[in-house]
């Protein structure tokens, strides 16, 4: 436990300020744009540059971790996302501002977040469950540290002396943490074809649809949450409060999948959190935005969404061998990034041209149809010898 202590330390500071670094558009996002004459929306698709990015290299970044072992990978990524926010700080207009988001992208598949749960997954073994979720709970702080800091000194040295300071401090800080602070878990010298991963069949296919129709919906909910309630009638200060309240809520349910413990495995959390999600979106949407519709919403939607954000992590752990966790993950990475990045845009065109109302409705069927997937699944578990870890090769 000490041990494992320690690796899960140093992944929460390097992850938070991985994070925080590239988290930063929502707080310069005025300035770089009254600088570059451009409009807002032509900011952010910087954010969205950075998630197809990190979408289409999370394939590559899987064969990266197989080979070279996810420390040096993660700790490549650290440095990749310093280079990146570097020519960030320097970029002279949209062209190298775009292409500044679409290297922090590349960098973010090799470092953030499903790095480190393979690392956990390759280092911790039986505790890599419990290990990922609580690391889930500490890296969604990175916003809360991170936002203020940035606001400050984008006000003392402008959003370039930011976004170099952050640069600076993943290539001189956490690049080297990462390398040097955290053990070796080793390279995995598997053939080409020799693993469970090569020819992904039924279970995958339908784990990577219940997880991306899933993260659509939350994404996309925690993208527009106050557009969508003030569509709904909500004052915008009350809009603000829900969303943030949803927030606490979130991280509740990541501390009920905590308190589970061994008692349940990923894919029993999926199914609990999975049946919530669409209850919590048709309380609001029947109800509207009266106290007692967004109370219900906030609880069920809330907690089932923060715990299914473990369990889309954990999941794999039920079918997939620890070996072939990384390329699961880095698998599943490509479809939920891009869906991450589809969600808001798709969202707000189908907000006004359909209204509130049938988005909720439109949001409901796609967490339904997660969750009727995910039942599929407990079944093709429940007919499996052997249980959890049992090659997804069927």
């Amino acid at each position: 436990m000490p041990r494992h202590l320690a690796i899960l330390i140093i992944l929460a500071v390097t992850q938070i300020t991985g994070w925080g670094a590239v988290g930063v558009l929502p707080v310069i996002a005025r300035p770089v744009a009254e600088e570059f004459g451009a409009t807002l929306p032509e900011i952010f698709l910087g954010s969205s540059v950075m998630f197809v990015a990190m979408a289409l290299a999370a394939p590559w970044a899987g064969r990266g971790f197989r080979r070279f072992g996810t420390r040096q990978a993660m700790a490549a990524g650290a440095a990749a996302i310093g280079l990146g926010l570097l020519l960030l700080a320097a970029a002279p207009g949209l062209a190298a501002f775009w292409a500044a988001w679409a290297l922090l992208g590349v960098a973010g598949a090799l470092f953030l977040t499903t790095a480190a749960y393979a690392y956990l997954a390759e280092v911790a073994e039986d505790a890599a469950r419990g290990l990922i979720g609580t690391l889930m709970l500490a890296t969604g702080l990175a916003s809360s540290v991170f936002w203020p800091v940035t606001a400050f000194l984008e006000h003392a040295i402008g959003w370039r002396g930011a976004a170099g300071l952050y640069g600076a401090a993943m290539l001189l800080l956490v690049a080297p943490l990462v390398r040097l602070g955290l053990p070796a878990a080793g390279a995995a010298t598997a053939a080409p074809g020799a693993s469970g991963m090569a020819r992904p069949g039924k279970i995958f296919g339908l784990l990577v649809a219940a997880i991306a129709l899933n993260s659509f919906v939350t994404f996309g909910i925690e993208a527009l949450g106050i557009t969508l309630l003030q569509a709904m009638g909500a004052e915008l200060p009350a809009a603000i409060a829900i969303a943030s309240l949803l927030g606490v809520f979130k991280v509740g349910g990541r501390v009920i999948d905590l308190l589970g413990g061994q008692r349940w495995d990923g894919l029993s959390t999926g199914l609990v959190a999975g049946g919530m999600i669409p209850l919590g979106l048709a309380a609001i949407g029947l109800g509207g935005a009266g106290w007692l519709p967004v109370g219900l919403f906030l609880l069920l939607f809330g907690l089932g969404s923060g715990a299914f954000a473990v369990a889309r992590a954990t999941m794999p752990l039920v079918f997939y061998s620890r070996g072939d966790y990384a390329a699961a993950m880095a698998r599943i990475a490509l479809p939920m990034n891009l869906i991450n990045a589809l969600a808001p845009p798709a969202l707000a065109a189908l907000l006004s041209g359909i209204g509130p109302q049938a988005v909720l409705a439109l949001l409901g069927a796609l967490s339904l149809g997660a969750f009727a997937l995910l039942l599929r699944l407990r079944m093709l578990r429940g007919r499996a010898a052997g249980g959890s870890g049992y090659s997804a090769k069927r």
